[in-house]
């Protein structure tokens, strides 16, 4: 029989729960730990898709996310100085506060993002960790306070090798919104000079009645569709005689008609002579009806690529297009049925996909941690005790490296240390060397 927890074991039960969907259960949007290497640290990526493969094996589509060491010394430099600058800024500067320890420490915690994608094997992710915009406001000690908890300021691309501030904008105040003016008392004049303030399109009290304006636009849509009837290019894209009168009554021709009324004062008359000019009707077109066929299939397959990037999108697919045209056309695509379809195409596929992966943890040994066998020290920057690495092979800790030229001098000092004082040599090792150089000198 089964019996449900309660008291001590329910609340156990459900703590062993939590903990084993914190640490085995990764989804879309987790920042994680992935294993490229037994000898470098771990790569740190952010979950972007889950897919199955063929052979049923699951792979993630991640955002990369660079350390230091990734990046070049110049770039490093460039880094520094951003990271000077905003220290600069602060009202209350922290950074002198600390010590070079945690400066050391702080240093390990940054990252750099990139837009850069790559698929890597579920198989391969070795935990979860956080990654957060560095917060300006907040104490940078707070990153140290937090267990795999990393930061990030700027942007690299590794392809043009830059690096460039990633840094959020609340668009509110006066560049961003209108200075509203209190509202004129009853009978006061306004003092501001109207050249210089906005221009009147339409004026809402008109002598014109709601019913007589509807009439003027309804004209102007029929004569629409009959300069279409007449332009060889428009029957060629709009074959029938329906798709030609959708096409009239776009936004573009009622604006062009309620422009034309107030440019003539609202005079019925006058703006009908002005619809229909001697050359023939007038054709008002908007960036849905100028473009191609060809055209509309390669800003579908950019917007795939690329997102809203506009500048990408006109570099590489439409550069005989202006960027106005591209950003027009686009909120005018959003309102076409063909959009409504890919919207609701790529709804399902993403309801398809995996949301989560469950990966056991990762138990087995690594090759070069720093272990203790019989109270002796197993491996030392991933090599037996006392031998060389190479620099950037094999260490199991990014700052225990001691650069190979330093311990070649140690090697001389105590040379020249024991040809002085008349000692016998014996037989040297590095790290025998090192440490007895270091006492001697200390």
């Amino acid at each position: 029989m089964l019996r449900l927890f309660d008291g001590d074991d329910g609340k156990r039960l459900k703590a062993l729960a939590i903990q084993f969907y914190i640490t085995c259960v990764f989804s879309v949007t987790d920042y994680v730990f992935f294993e490229n290497s037994s000898s470098n640290p771990y790569l740190i990526r952010r979950i972007e898709e889950l897919n199955k493969t063929a052979s049923g094996n699951v792979e993630a589509k991640v955002v990369c996310f660079y350390r230091r060491r990734d990046i070049s010394h110049s770039l490093i430099q460039l880094a520094d100085k951003h990271a000077k600058e905003l220290e600069e800024e602060k009202e209350s500067p922290t950074e002198t506060e600390l010590t070079e320890k945690q400066k050391h420490q702080l240093r390990h915690r940054e990252l750099f993002l990139s837009r850069q994608y790559e698929s890597l094997p579920a198989t391969h992710i070795r935990g979860k960790c956080s990654v957060a915009l560095l917060n300006e406001t907040e104490a940078v000690l707070s990153y140290l306070d937090k267990e795999d908890t990393f930061f990030y300021s700027l942007v690299y691309d590794p392809t043009q090798k830059t690096l460039l501030a990633d840094k959020g904008e609340i668009r509110v105040g006066p560049r961003f919104q209108a200075d509203v003016p209190e509202m004129l008392q009853e009978g006061e004049a306004d003092d501001r000079d109207q050249s210089k303030l906005e221009e009147k399109l339409w004026d809402p009290e008109c002598p014109l009645t709601n019913k007589q304006i509807d009439q003027f636009l309804v004209v102007a849509r029929a004569v629409g569709t009959f300069a279409r009837a007449l332009d060889c290019s428009s029957s060629v894209r709009q074959p029938s005689l329906h798709m030609s009168a959708a096409a009239a009554s776009r936004d573009i021709t009622l604006f062009h008609a309620m422009d034309t009324l107030h440019r003539h004062n609202y005079d019925l008359s006058s703006a009908l002579s002005v619809l229909v000019p001697a050359g023939g009707p007038v054709l008002c077109r908007d960036e849905m009806e100028e473009w191609s066929a060809s055209e509309a299939a390669m800003f579908e397959e950019a917007l795939e690529k690329y997102g809203k990037d506009f500048n990408d999108i006109r570099q590489d697919f439409l550069p005989w297009k202006s960027l106005t045209s591209i950003i027009e056309y686009y909120y005018m695509w959003k309102t076409t049925d063909r959009y409504v379809q890919q919207k609701r195409l790529k709804a399902a596929e993403a309801e398809s996909k995996l949301k989560q992966v469950y990966i056991p943890t990762y138990n087995k040994p690594n090759p070069n941690q720093i272990s203790m066998t019989n109270g002796k020290m197993a491996t030392v920057n991933g090599a037996g005790p006392g031998a060389f690495h190479a620099a950037g092979g094999g260490r199991a800790c990014e700052s225990c490296y001691i650069p190979h030229i330093f311990i070649f001098i140690l090697n001389w000092i105590w040379l020249l240390l024991n040809i002085i004082n008349g000692l016998n040599l014996g037989r040297f090792v590095h790290g025998q060397s090192f440490l007895r150089c270091l006492n001697h000198l200390g």
